[in-house]
């Protein structure tokens, strides 16, 4: 029998299936989906839900329609610049790396025990970028360039002394990153005031900051020292924009006074991706770095003193803060910066500087060629020309020769040198320009750029790994600390870590996907644009809304785009009062951090003992701020893994109101094929691609978080970045296209049929652990006929309080058992949420509840007084191979520390590389930054 690939797909098969739903008490999946879900929101089958999806394919067939839509895509050399720049990601590094399981699928690292690999990778990513930039402290990673500069200007709103609202920007600021900082300023009330400042003069007022930005985005080079004197004389902060390849020549913005740097390391190894993913990064002084938004790797000590990383400060904080959070970012681009940190890694600065020198000498040859064309004297890697009335023609005829200039204006051509140009595209554009470097007059007009003294990237991970053999070694050993799906099942609640197929990833890295400029003639990109158009439709097909939009890079700018589109619905009609936006006590920290950041207040709706929304608390909400209601946040199914039976009442009590339903798509992986919240009540939903559509995690990013809406909301989706005023939310149109492919393969492999049985297959799995977990570690939470979802929590605050023995303790334990640990304390501390999937077999579930199992048994046996709570193998955990040697005084014995299970059940050993990692020590010893010289030879 040929075996489809939603055969390949979903891990249990047929007869494993049946075992599954008998332990669960019903007969079939269409039995199941009966008893889960409420009769009020369910389709009756993937032909009536899902119609309007093309049958499902095999992974050679798709393969051979993604090939023809990548092949009809112009792969020109692209001299567009802005930000966006050709690169020669080394092969050792898209071979290991950016095409290695161990490195893409493996998640956020909430667990850092069993992460230090990525969680080391990304220390290198904060040293390099810190120590180009001249600064003190650099986070994990930011989205993009663009939306990096919105945070730095929160940021710097925050972190300053000054009243005022106003933020001066320079003229010369990429027009994409204008467009963001306009979105994300205005629900906060900031004024952005533009000005030439490259005289190093500001106008008259008062700033709370300023933003600038090196190289400017007409390629000028401006020594920024005086406008940052001049801002710190007023009481601003300035954060700059700066390229990271051009600061290996030029003096850094932290060298010249600046509190914050941002920008992007896509030019570092990371393909062009029709704009995305990149890893914007954002650095900043000592005194703001408890202000840096996102993620941040910390060094501290494991219970041996042995150092270790583990994220510091920010870690979740939005779940803890929730609106008063200083972002609603909380991920990465963590596979996009390992790859970034790894170029610089395995170039050096050496290598990078050569680089860097090579870009401006192709610059500076384009600048002797044009002469007096060229408008500033002073650029890195971008020539701006005076062709007055010439620019179309001139364009015209570089496209010919097969190259993308950037028309500017009609009488301005700029044109963009990178890593991948060479003599010969230099000569055609000149060519192109009806001139020609003269064999005797090669003088250059360029002024000489290289006034950086200060050394940067001195540290060993950037002087050991020159040699393809010592990089292919670094990056195995850093892969072998972690814990990623290649290993064993991650059963993270609410973060759906399921199979990411090699057929839907192999598409990433091809040149029609990966080389294709964001912002190149739309003619060049038929095959992307169809690609995109295909998925925006199927999308709306899945989730019953009408319109989507692809540009979010990340569930939390999805979240903020609909709750932006929402907020611009109220204003276009009048209703300027409606600014209050009611959340469940159980929802996921982002949101309210992102309803605080498009000015809606916060109101919190009290839920029931059995975890549902309480209708009764929405109704007395609702006659208190009716007037003022502009929306309800709501997760379906419900943060706690249960279909709220009520949804439809919810959703109907609100509009009554006159407000918006917006419904999260974590959990989406429980409806697709099912029910559809575009149908049963949503006005806008955010999709999590990298959860529900098989776009990997990569360690905490990238991810996609597009924005689906019913037709009254479609106008206010972002648009353009290029045109001021679009509302854009990320730097590039459809955000991070290159991943795309991941999803359109996934949705064409699967069809309608086998998306639906995905999902029962899903909540199939969840419940049958519920079931034989439950006399262990008590399910909180259920539906009206005992049914979770795809996901449950188990309870263990009642054995915390009879032991002593903690969540971290059963999450650490786990590691020895080969496991990696489901979501702790979240969203009810004292609890694990646990999520398997529909792709791991009944083998894996089974291993993982025998494991739990066994860790019931250890526990019973602290709480009988046999090991004492302080020392014992879940206290202990968990245990490395180093901790077998020597003496050992612990009440347990070494077999029981590392094969708890005896060898003759022992998974395949994961050998996590440290102890259990004391957390404090690293908040209140904050080091991000690789650790001295020294350390290395202590």
């Amino acid at each position: 029998m040929t075996r489809s690939f939603a055969d390949r797909h979903i891990g249990p098969d047929r007869s494993e299936l049946d075992r599954m739903l008998a332990v669960v008490g019903v007969g079939s999946l269409d039995d199941l989906a009966t008893a889960a879900l409420p009769a009020s929101i369910l389709d009756d089958s993937a032909e009536g839900a899902l119609a309007a999806l093309p049958p499902a394919l095999s992974e050679h067939e798709a393969l051979t329609e993604l090939a023809a839509l990548a092949h009809s895509n112009t792969v020109a050399t692209s001299m567009i610049g802005l930000g966006y720049y050709d690169t020669l990601t080394p092969p050792v590094l898209v071979r290991n790396l950016l095409e290695n399981p161990a490195w893409y699928t493996a998640y956020t690292p909430y667990q850092p025990e069993i992460s230090q690999g990525r969680l080391e990778a990304l220390l290198n990513f904060q040293t390099m970028v810190s120590d180009l930039t001249g600064m003190d402290v650099a986070n994990a990673s930011m989205l993009d360039e663009a939306t990096a500069a919105a945070e730095a200007m929160t940021l710097l709103r925050r972190a300053g002394r000054s009243s005022s609202s106003r933020l001066l920007v320079d003229a010369d600021l990429f027009p994409q990153t204008r467009t963001v900082l306009e979105t994300r300023a205005e629900p906060l009330g900031i004024e952005i005031v533009e000005a030439d400042l490259s005289g190093g003069e500001l106008p008259e007022g008062d700033f709370f900051g300023v933003l600038v930005q090196t190289p400017g985005a007409s390629g000028r080079i401006v020594d920024w020292t005086p406008v940052i004197t001049a801002a710190h004389e007023r009481g601003a902060l300035v954060a700059a924009g700066a390229d990271l390849l051009a600061l290996t020549l030029v003096t850094p913005p932290g060298e010249q006074g600046a509190d914050v740097c941002f920008g992007t390391t896509q030019r570092f190894g990371v393909p062009l991706g029709f704009g995305g993913p990149h890893a914007g990064y954002l650095a900043v002084r000592t005194a703001h770095a408890r202000q840096l938004p996102g993620r941040l790797v910390g060094v501290s000590v494991d219970a041996d003193g042995d150092r270790a990383y583990r994220l510091a400060l920010q870690t979740r904080e939005q779940h803890i803060r929730r609106e008063k959070a200083t972002s609603n970012i909380c991920t990465a681009q963590v596979l996009l910066a390992i790859v970034a940190a790894m170029y610089a890694s395995y170039h050096g600065a050496d290598g990078l500087r050569a680089i860097a020198r090579r870009v401006h000498g192709h610059a500076a040859a384009l600048a002797a060629g044009l002469d007096g064309a060229v408008v500033h004297d002073t650029f890195f890697d971008t020539v701006l020309a005076h062709v007055p009335g010439g620019a179309e023609a001139v364009v015209a005829k570089a496209k010919s020769r097969g190259i993308n200039l950037r028309p500017v204006d009609a009488d301005h051509v700029a044109i963009a040198c990178d890593e991948a140009t060479t003599d010969a595209h230099v000569a055609a554009v000149l060519e192109s320009f009806g001139t020609a470097l003269s064999s005797e007059n090669t003088a250059t007009v360029a002024a000489p750029i290289e006034t950086r003294t200060s050394a940067y990237l001195t540290h060993p991970a950037f002087t050991s790994y020159h040699t393809e053999t010592a990089m292919l070694r670094y990056l195995r050993r850093l892969s072998d600390k972690d814990i990623a799906l290649d290993r064993s099942m991650i059963p993270l609640g609410s973060c759906t870590m399921k199979l990411n197929a090699t057929a839907e990833m192999e598409p990433i890295t091809w040149p029609g996907f990966a080389r294709v400029h964001p912002y190149a003639p739309v003619e060049d990109a038929p095959g992307l644009l169809r690609l995109i158009a295909d998925l925006e439709g199927w999308l709306s097909e899945i989730t019953g809304y009408d319109r989507v939009s692809l540009q979010p890079n990340a569930g939390s700018q999805g979240e903020y785009a609909g709750l932006l589109a929402i907020r611009r619905y109220h204003l276009d009609r009048g209703d300027t009062h409606r600014d209050t936006c009611l959340i469940p006590s159980s929802a996921h920290g982002t949101n309210a951090a992102s309803a605080a950041m498009v000015g809606l207040r916060v109101e919190v709706v009290k839920c029931r003992e059995n975890g549902d929304v309480d209708l009764d608390d929405l109704r007395a909400k609702i006659a208190d701020h009716a007037d003022r209601l502009a929306c309800i946040m709501i997760t379906y199914p419900s943060t706690h893994g249960v279909y709220e039976h009520e949804v439809a009442e919810l959703c109907a009590l609100v509009h009554d109101a006159g407000g918006q339903v917006y419904v999260d798509g974590a959990n989406l992986n429980a409806l697709v094929g099912l029910a559809r919240p575009g149908r049963f009540g949503g006005d806008v939903s955010h999709l999590n691609l990298h959860k529900t559509f098989c776009i990997p995690h990569g360690g905490g990013g990238p991810g996609v978080g597009p924005v689906a809406v019913r037709e009254h909301l479609a106008k206010y989706l972002p648009g353009d970045p290029l045109e001021r005023g679009s509302h854009a939310v990320s730097a590039a149109k459809y955000g991070s296209a290159s991943i795309l492919p991941i999803t359109w393969a996934y949705i064409r492999m699967m069809g309608a049929a086998g998306l639906r049985r995905a999902t029962l297959s899903a909540i199939a799995s969840a419940n049958y652990l519920a079931r034989r977990l439950d006399e262990y570690f008590p399910v909180l939470y259920t539906g009206e006929n005992g049914m979770v979802a795809h996901e449950c929590i188990l309870d263990l605050r009642e054995i915390t309080k009879r032991t002593g023995v903690t969540v971290d303790d059963v999450a650490k334990r786990l590691a020895d058992y080969g496991f990696h640990a489901p979501t702790m304390s979240f969203p009810v501390a004292g609890t694990l949420m646990v999520e398997p999937t529909e792709s791991e077999n009944l083998a894996e579930l089974d291993d993982f509840v025998e494991a739990m199992i066994a860790i019931r048994a250890e526990i019973d046996r602290v709480g009988a007084g046999e090991w004492p709570v302080e020392d014992n193998p879940l206290r202990g955990a968990p245990h490395t191979a180093a901790s077998l040697v020597g003496d050992w005084n612990h009440p347990y014995g070494r077999e029981i520390a590392v094969y708890p299970r005896g060898l003759a059940h022992a998974r395949a050993k994961v050998w996590p590389p440290v102890r259990r990692i004391d957390g404090a020590f690293g908040d209140r010893n904050l080091v991000c930054s690789c650790p001295p010289l020294e350390a290395y030879a202590e």
